[in-house]
């Protein structure tokens, strides 16, 4: 079973100022410094995976959740990008299955259309 897709979300391009706003932080008592260790443990400890017949969502660092979700019962995969988030090519995915709340929803994500295509192409026979 080989990965198409695996990826972590992204700290700086997913919220530039953020990241800007924190390194500035960085000499106020070393707040910047928490803020961006917090965020990066964050980042790390989530990751979303698609391969030939399923989507695996994980989060947590101790302690994991792990979400598997097969490619033939998705139903909708929805892409969220605001204006920023298309500059650096990121944005937030959620994957529905039979309910009205998404199954697997992630943020920050690189590359989230490419995350749909390879999805619809695996329900296509591709």
């Amino acid at each position: 079973m080989s990965e198409l897709y695996s990826a972590n979300p992204v700290m700086f391009k997913n919220n530039p100022l953020g990241f800007i706003l924190s390194i500035l932080l960085i000499p106020a008592f070393g707040i910047g410094i928490i803020i961006l260790l917090y965020w990066y443990l964050q980042t790390k400890a989530s990751k979303l995976s698609v391969t030939e017949h399923d989507i695996l969502y994980e989060k947590g660092l101790l302690s994991k959740e792990r979400s598997e979700v097969g490619i033939s019962g998705v139903r909708t995969v929805t892409v969220k990008q605001s204006f920023f988030n298309r500059i650096f090519g990121v944005g937030a995915i959620e994957i529905f299955t039979a309910g009205d709340d998404p199954e697997i929803s992630v943020k920050g994500l690189p590359d989230p259309n490419r995350v749909r295509e390879l999805i619809k192409a695996r329900q296509n026979g591709g």
